[in-house]
This record gives structure tokens, C-alpha cells and sequence, in this order.
């Protein structure tokens, strides 16, 4: 119960405001988290949002081993990929966030 109203909470916030950057930078603040660039290798040594780890979403299944109690942040190059990471981290029931596209992404970058 405690998760569907922090998941309802965070959806609110994330939705309800004009500012979704501002959104998540305060739920990266107040949560720990997990960004995931589902991006292929190459995409993501070119440049990639900092601290993100490269999962590339056609290997996000079962047997993935993230931790439960952390929020997950998604994207990709266009919104695509990351939005079926987010159906099947949410699937296998991770707080999953699509970021969606990565250059719409307004946190720092490294290359």
C-alpha cells in the first residue's frame, strides 16, 4: 500500500507541474534511484546523462537484479526504447520514471 501512494504521489508531482525537470531533480534528492541509459553501448560511450549505468532495454527481463526500493529513471535516444523499458521494469515491479528522449533531458551529461 505504502508503494501505490508514493507512486501516486510521484505521478502527481510529475504530471501536475510544467516543470517535469524541476520534478525530477527533487525526487532524485529526496530518493534513492537508479538511471538507466537502455540505449546500445555505442550510444551511450558517446555521451550519456552522468551517473546513468547502460542497460540496453532488449536485455531488461526477469532475470535483471535492480533494487526494489530504489526509483528507476529510463531513456533512450527518442522516447522509443525507454518506453518499453518502462512497461517492463514496471511489469516486474520496479518504480520505473520514462525520462524519454535524451536530448529533451535537462540533467548533466557526460561524455
Amino acid at each position: 500500500m505504502k508503494k501505490v501512494l508514493l507512486v501516486l504521489s510521484l505521478c502527481l508531482m510529475l504530471c501536475g507541474c510544467n516543470n517535469k525537470e524541476k520534478d525530477v531533480y527533487d525526487i532524485m534528492k529526496e530518493n534513492e534511484h537508479i538511471i538507466i541509459d537502455v540505449r546500445t553501448e555505442e550510444e551511450y560511450d558517446e555521451s550519456h546523462i552522468e551517473d546513468a549505468i547502460n542497460i540496453p532495454y532488449d536485455e531488461l527481463d526477469e532475470d535483471i537484479d535492480l533494487d526494489k526500493d530504489k526509483i528507476i529513471f529510463v531513456y533512450c535516444k527518442s522516447g522509443g526504447r525507454s518506453e518499453i523499458a518502462f512497461k517492463t521494469l514496471t511489469d516486474l515491479g520496479y518504480t520505473v520514471y520514462d525520462l524519454g528522449a535524451f536530448s529533451n533531458i535537462d540533467l548533466p551529461k557526460e561524455r
